[in-house]
Protein backbone atom coordinates (compact mmCIF):
# COMPACT_ATOMS: atom_id res chain seq x y z
CA UNK A 1 0.00 0.00 0.00
CA UNK A 2 1.33 3.39 -0.91
CA UNK A 3 1.10 6.78 0.72
CA UNK A 4 -1.67 7.89 -1.66
CA UNK A 5 -3.76 4.82 -0.71
CA UNK A 6 -3.34 5.71 2.95
CA UNK A 7 -4.35 9.33 2.42
CA UNK A 8 -7.41 8.38 0.35
CA UNK A 9 -8.48 5.74 2.86
CA UNK A 10 -8.07 2.79 0.54
CA UNK A 11 -7.18 -0.48 2.12
CA UNK A 12 -5.74 -3.67 0.77
CA UNK A 13 -8.10 -6.63 1.16
CA UNK A 14 -7.13 -8.91 4.02
CA UNK A 15 -5.48 -12.16 3.02
CA UNK A 16 -7.46 -15.12 4.33
CA UNK A 17 -5.77 -17.14 7.11
CA UNK A 18 -6.76 -20.57 5.86
CA UNK A 19 -4.84 -22.41 8.57
CA UNK A 20 -7.61 -21.50 11.05
CA UNK A 21 -9.63 -24.28 9.42
CA UNK A 22 -7.36 -26.88 11.01
CA UNK A 23 -8.68 -26.00 14.49
CA UNK A 24 -12.06 -27.48 13.61
CA UNK A 25 -11.40 -31.18 14.39
CA UNK A 26 -10.48 -30.47 18.01
CA UNK A 27 -13.49 -28.14 18.34
CA UNK A 28 -15.69 -30.97 17.03
CA UNK A 29 -14.63 -33.14 19.98
CA UNK A 30 -15.68 -30.35 22.34
CA UNK A 31 -19.05 -29.95 20.58
CA UNK A 32 -19.74 -33.67 20.79
CA UNK A 33 -18.83 -33.85 24.48
CA UNK A 34 -20.65 -30.65 25.44
CA UNK A 35 -23.76 -30.77 23.24
CA UNK A 36 -23.90 -34.15 21.52
CA UNK A 37 -23.26 -32.55 18.11
CA UNK A 38 -21.39 -34.52 15.44
CA UNK A 39 -20.18 -33.51 11.97
CA UNK A 40 -22.50 -34.44 9.10
CA UNK A 41 -19.68 -34.70 6.56
CA UNK A 42 -20.96 -31.63 4.70
CA UNK A 43 -18.72 -28.63 4.23
CA UNK A 44 -18.93 -25.70 1.83
CA UNK A 45 -16.88 -22.83 0.53
CA UNK A 46 -18.83 -19.69 -0.37
CA UNK A 47 -17.49 -17.50 -3.18
CA UNK A 48 -18.76 -14.07 -4.15
CA UNK A 49 -19.01 -13.72 -7.91
CA UNK A 50 -17.78 -10.49 -9.44
CA UNK A 51 -18.33 -8.80 -12.76
CA UNK A 52 -15.99 -8.66 -15.72
CA UNK A 53 -12.91 -10.60 -16.73
CA UNK A 54 -11.96 -11.48 -13.17
CA UNK A 55 -15.26 -13.29 -12.73
CA UNK A 56 -14.68 -15.28 -15.93
CA UNK A 57 -11.31 -16.37 -14.51
CA UNK A 58 -12.96 -17.35 -11.23
CA UNK A 59 -15.65 -19.33 -13.08
CA UNK A 60 -12.95 -21.14 -15.08
CA UNK A 61 -10.99 -21.95 -11.91
CA UNK A 62 -14.10 -23.33 -10.19
CA UNK A 63 -14.89 -25.49 -13.24
CA UNK A 64 -11.30 -26.82 -13.17
CA UNK A 65 -11.61 -27.69 -9.48
CA UNK A 66 -14.94 -29.45 -10.00
CA UNK A 67 -13.62 -31.41 -12.99
CA UNK A 68 -10.48 -32.55 -11.13
CA UNK A 69 -12.12 -33.61 -7.88
CA UNK A 70 -13.56 -36.99 -8.82
CA UNK A 71 -17.13 -35.90 -7.97
CA UNK A 72 -16.31 -34.96 -4.37
CA UNK A 73 -17.81 -31.49 -4.83
CA UNK A 74 -20.94 -29.98 -6.24
CA UNK A 75 -21.71 -26.34 -6.93
CA UNK A 76 -24.94 -24.49 -6.25
CA UNK A 77 -25.83 -20.83 -6.50
CA UNK A 78 -28.02 -19.49 -3.71
CA UNK A 79 -30.84 -16.97 -4.05
CA UNK A 80 -28.36 -14.13 -3.40
CA UNK A 81 -26.11 -15.16 -6.30
CA UNK A 82 -23.28 -16.60 -4.18
CA UNK A 83 -21.61 -19.82 -5.34
CA UNK A 84 -21.28 -22.66 -2.82
CA UNK A 85 -18.74 -25.40 -3.53
CA UNK A 86 -20.00 -28.24 -1.35
CA UNK A 87 -18.13 -31.35 -0.27
CA UNK A 88 -20.07 -34.38 0.94
CA UNK A 89 -17.79 -36.76 2.82
CA UNK A 90 -17.64 -39.32 5.57
CA UNK A 91 -19.10 -37.80 8.77
CA UNK A 92 -16.55 -39.78 10.79
CA UNK A 93 -13.59 -38.20 8.97
CA UNK A 94 -13.76 -34.49 9.69
CA UNK A 95 -10.00 -34.14 9.21
CA UNK A 96 -10.33 -35.26 5.57
CA UNK A 97 -13.17 -32.78 5.01
CA UNK A 98 -11.13 -29.93 6.50
CA UNK A 99 -8.09 -30.80 4.36
CA UNK A 100 -10.24 -30.81 1.22
CA UNK A 101 -11.95 -27.50 2.08
CA UNK A 102 -8.53 -25.98 2.83
CA UNK A 103 -7.32 -27.21 -0.56
CA UNK A 104 -10.18 -25.55 -2.43
CA UNK A 105 -9.68 -22.30 -0.54
CA UNK A 106 -5.92 -22.33 -1.06
CA UNK A 107 -6.32 -23.09 -4.75
CA UNK A 108 -8.69 -20.16 -5.25
CA UNK A 109 -6.54 -17.84 -3.12
CA UNK A 110 -3.36 -18.86 -5.00
CA UNK A 111 -5.12 -18.12 -8.30
CA UNK A 112 -5.72 -14.56 -7.07
CA UNK A 113 -9.32 -14.95 -5.93
CA UNK A 114 -8.73 -14.64 -2.17
CA UNK A 115 -10.89 -11.48 -1.96
CA UNK A 116 -13.80 -13.43 -3.52
CA UNK A 117 -13.77 -16.00 -0.69
CA UNK A 118 -16.56 -15.19 1.77
CA UNK A 119 -16.74 -18.07 4.22
CA UNK A 120 -16.39 -21.76 4.86
CA UNK A 121 -19.24 -23.64 6.51
CA UNK A 122 -19.17 -27.04 8.24
CA UNK A 123 -22.45 -28.61 9.41
CA UNK A 124 -23.10 -30.45 12.70
CA UNK A 125 -26.20 -32.21 14.04
CA UNK A 126 -27.23 -34.74 16.62
CA UNK A 127 -29.02 -33.52 19.72
CA UNK A 128 -32.48 -33.48 18.17
CA UNK A 129 -32.39 -29.75 17.41
CA UNK A 130 -31.81 -27.90 14.18
CA UNK A 131 -28.48 -28.43 12.41
CA UNK A 132 -25.65 -26.16 13.51
CA UNK A 133 -23.33 -24.52 11.02
CA UNK A 134 -19.89 -23.34 12.06
CA UNK A 135 -18.99 -20.46 9.76
CA UNK A 136 -15.45 -19.22 9.21
CA UNK A 137 -15.13 -15.61 7.99
CA UNK A 138 -11.94 -15.20 5.97
CA UNK A 139 -11.64 -11.45 6.22
CA UNK A 140 -12.03 -11.52 10.01
CA UNK A 141 -10.18 -14.77 10.74
CA UNK A 142 -12.98 -15.79 13.10
CA UNK A 143 -15.72 -18.39 13.51
CA UNK A 144 -19.34 -18.13 14.57
CA UNK A 145 -22.25 -20.58 14.91
CA UNK A 146 -25.37 -20.29 12.78
CA UNK A 147 -28.54 -22.21 13.66
CA UNK A 148 -31.41 -21.68 11.21
CA UNK A 149 -34.82 -22.85 12.46
CA UNK A 150 -37.07 -21.91 9.56
CA UNK A 151 -37.45 -19.48 6.72
CA UNK A 152 -35.44 -16.43 7.77
CA UNK A 153 -35.47 -17.51 11.44
CA UNK A 154 -32.58 -18.53 13.62
CA UNK A 155 -32.03 -19.75 17.18
CA UNK A 156 -29.85 -17.07 18.77
CA UNK A 157 -29.94 -18.79 22.17
CA UNK A 158 -28.55 -21.99 20.74
CA UNK A 159 -25.89 -20.05 18.84
CA UNK A 160 -24.75 -18.48 22.10
CA UNK A 161 -24.78 -21.92 23.75
CA UNK A 162 -22.50 -23.27 21.00
CA UNK A 163 -20.18 -20.29 21.52
CA UNK A 164 -20.04 -20.99 25.27
CA UNK A 165 -19.36 -24.71 24.78
CA UNK A 166 -16.58 -24.05 22.26
CA UNK A 167 -14.80 -21.72 24.68
CA UNK A 168 -11.34 -21.09 23.31
CA UNK A 169 -11.24 -24.08 20.92
CA UNK A 170 -11.88 -21.72 17.99
CA UNK A 171 -11.36 -18.00 17.60
CA UNK A 172 -15.02 -16.91 17.90
CA UNK A 173 -16.12 -13.61 16.37
CA UNK A 174 -16.72 -11.27 19.34
CA UNK A 175 -18.96 -8.83 17.42
CA UNK A 176 -22.39 -10.50 17.28
CA UNK A 177 -23.48 -8.12 14.51
CA UNK A 178 -20.99 -9.95 12.27
CA UNK A 179 -22.72 -13.30 12.83
CA UNK A 180 -24.31 -13.03 9.41
CA UNK A 181 -27.10 -15.44 8.48
CA UNK A 182 -26.22 -17.79 5.64
CA UNK A 183 -29.76 -18.61 4.57
CA UNK A 184 -30.00 -21.49 2.14
CA UNK A 185 -26.46 -22.70 2.75
CA UNK A 186 -25.94 -26.33 1.74
CA UNK A 187 -26.63 -28.78 4.55
CA UNK A 188 -28.57 -26.36 6.74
Amino acid sequence: MGLLDTILGRSKPAKPDLDELFGLPSAAVTLEAGMGLKPTGIGSVCVKPAEGGGFAGLRDRIKELLAADGDKYSEVTDSYGFSWLTRHGDPADLQDLVVDLHGVNASLADAGFGPALLCTLVVFEGDGGAPVGLVYLYKRGTWYPFVPTGKDQRDNGRELEVRAVLGSDLKIEPDLSRWFPVWGAPGL
